[in-house]
């Protein structure tokens, strides 16, 4: 019989809808010729943005579209790969190769990736806790420590 104390975790959709749900988000954003699919953070809401990296194999383009806040100048994402095992590909590429670029709904710049460690983790880590309430149980799902991956403009 199941202990009334025990927490539930956060209802969490199977992975393959998460993972239909951002092929069509893709799609729509492709579609439009990038007119619909991408907006601003608020306060209380994250934005999106499209991140494109270079493949850490291959060399080439990779584009994915991502949850971001600000910071200050900085653009804030977490290498989450839909609460699932594993890294995603986005993150293991800029970890080979930091330099990317980015497509804002206002505009597009160059980015250095760079994961936040520190007193820098655990506040924008917070951050992102007041967006999302269920963060630290959906990340308790995944086998290790999910990087916060700070996007800072270059020059």
């Amino acid at each position: 019989m199941p202990t009334k104390d025990r927490a539930k975790a956060p209802w969490l959709p199977p992975r393959w809808f998460i993972h239909l749900a951002w092929k069509v988000h893709r799609g729509a954003y492709r579609a439009f010729g990038g007119r619909i699919g991408l907006w601003k953070p608020r306060p209380d809401k994250w934005g999106t943005l499209r991140l494109t990296t270079k493949g850490r194999r291959s060399g080439r383009p990779r584009g994915v579209i991502v949850a971001y806040v600000e910071d200050g100048p900085h653009l804030v994402t977490l290498a989450m790969n839909g609460w699932g095992e594993g890294e995603p590909a986005w993150w293991l590429n800029l970890q080979a190769h930091p330099e990317a670029r980015v497509h804002l709904v206002n505009g597009r710049r160059a980015v250095r990736a760079r994961a936040a460690t520190g007193e820098e983790r655990a506040r924008l880590w917070d951050r992102w806790r007041a967006i999302e309430t269920n963060l630290d149980a959906h990340a308790a799902r995944r086998p290790r420590e999910t990087a916060v991956v700070v996007l800072e403009p270059l020059s």
